[in-house]
């Protein structure tokens, strides 16, 4: 009979590898075509691998958490269908499994995240999965490690409520657990004192002593951080950066989506935040720049026919993924709206797709969320710019009338462009945030959503 060897797929771009999470089909199974068969989880996404052909599966060649490279043959099918496949059905050599990464005694990680981001985020996280009672939980071996050099029972580990797919207890979820059982306990004969319900800042509460460590902390980065940090240096010793900014009144938008946003919940069932406005703006301005959509292939620019917008989402664990919004310019500000809400609830609860964070030809970022008046991002490779949104802000400008230059409170914020100077020019850099500008200041306030 046939045999078909089922490889481990192209899972995007600067993706090498995946980790074996767990063998949905186990030798002596059959499988449909295009049934799942095994699942597997990038730096970037969690993915099931689908068989292309109806058998049985007659041999599995990786265990659960072996790491394996892209077209490496993860199991050996029996078919009765023809096999479009050129291989030498011989069993591949046994990859070793990824290494625990020393654990760290008082992650400050989690102390550190910033807490507007963790408000900003709270409506798009979905509430942790409760495990049932007598079901089989799946731990990471880094979980395990962690849990063992922590004396964490399994009874402990299993009130663990888990932010990763299918519940699963991720490494944020558990060091933040370790946060709150090593928190001290306030002394009795300290008062506390209580805070106003209508106060808009907390009570005082007194001061509590820490002991100072002795030794320095050694913390192992994880392989997204690894990931995300040669990309990183990659695109600062590739392409030439420079920066251009300019400051935007966005108070008649900001009216508008006050006047707009409760309506807008009611209709569509998402918020309407600022982020698929500016997306919007962004979609539709870019096509009269085709150079910025573009990317450099050597000596070659190859202009993207199309707008697909990439928006660096912060994770819970402070790393950062871009999701891409496909052909952005196609759709309405409901649909981005509705796009954005989807992508970021996903990238938050580890559910993207390796094709959610492939093909982006333009990012933007909001550094504004975390109260930033502006930044100069790294542009995302093989992409020629990135746009940052900084803060909106309440501040005295000048505004010229009829009568005289008057000073007014407006709402302002200053937006960055990094692009990549090899290619693109100051002026070219500077129009488009120009022409972007004029598109905010001159918004449609009596449009109707």
């Amino acid at each position: 009979m046939p045999i078909y060897q089922l490889v481990l797929p192209a899972m995007g771009e600067s993706v090498s590898e995946a980790t074996i999470t767990e063998w949905l089909k186990k030798v002596g199974d059959t499988v449909s075509a295009d049934e799942a068969v095994v699942e597997v989880a990038t730096d970037k996404v969690d993915s099931e691998v689908a068989s292309e052909y109806a058998g049985t599966i007659k041999e599995i060649l990786h265990p659960v958490n072996a790491v394996v490279g892209v077209d490496v043959p993860l199991a050996v099918i029996e078919t009765e269908e023809a096999v479009a496949q050129d291989v030498t059905p011989t069993v591949a050599p046994m990859a070793v499994p990824a290494p625990a990464a020393p654990t760290p005694k008082a992650p400050e990680k989690v102390a550190d995240t910033p807490k507007q981001y963790m408000d900003q985020a709270q409506d798009l996280m979905k509430p942790a999965n409760p495990v049932v009672e007598g079901q089989k939980r799946f731990y990471s071996p880094l979980i395990k490690n962690i849990a063992k050099e922590e004396n964490i029972s399994a009874q402990e580990l299993a009130t663990i409520p888990g932010s990763g797919k299918d519940g699963r207890v991720t490494k944020s979820d558990i060091l933040a657990f370790l946060k709150n059982r090593k928190a001290p306990v306030a002394s009795s004969a300290q008062p506390r004192v209580a805070a106003s319900p209508n106060s808009k800042t907390a009570a005082a509460t007194p001061p509590v002593s820490f002991t100072k460590s002795t030794t320095d902390e050694v913390l192992s980065m994880t392989r997204m951080e690894q990931m995300i940090s040669d990309h990183m240096m990659y695109s600062l010793k590739t392409s030439a950066h420079v920066q251009s900014f300019i400051e935007i009144d966005v108070t008649k938008l900001w009216n508008w989506r006050e006047k707009v946003k409760n309506q807008f919940v009611k209709q569509h069932g998402v918020k309407l935040t600022f982020t698929p406005i500016f997306l919007h703006l962004v979609a539709q301005v870019l096509p009269e720049f085709p150079l910025l959509n573009a990317t450099l292939d050597g000596t070659n620019i190859i202009k993207k026919k199309d707008i697909n917008l990439g928006m660096a989402t912060a994770l819970p664990d402070g790393n950062l993924i871009v999701p891409v919004i496909k052909q952005a310019d196609t759709l309405s500000l409901i649909g981005l709206a509705k796009k954005v809400h989807e992508l970021a609830s996903n990238a938050r609860n580890n559910a993207l797709n390796p094709d959610d964070v492939n093909g982006g030809t333009y990012t933007v970022t909001n550094v504004g969320m975390f109260g930033s008046l502006t930044g100069t991002p790294i542009i995302n490779q093989p992409q020629l710019a990135i746009l940052a949104l900084g803060a909106i802000r309440k501040v005295a400008a000048v505004l010229e009338t009829e009568n005289g230059d008057v000073i007014a409170i407006r709402q302002q914020m200053i937006v960055s462009h990094s692009y990549d100077h090899r290619i693109i020019n100051g002026a070219l850099g500077g129009i488009f945030l120009l022409r972007l500008k004029q598109r905010i200041e001159n918004w449609d306030a009596t449009q109707i959503i």
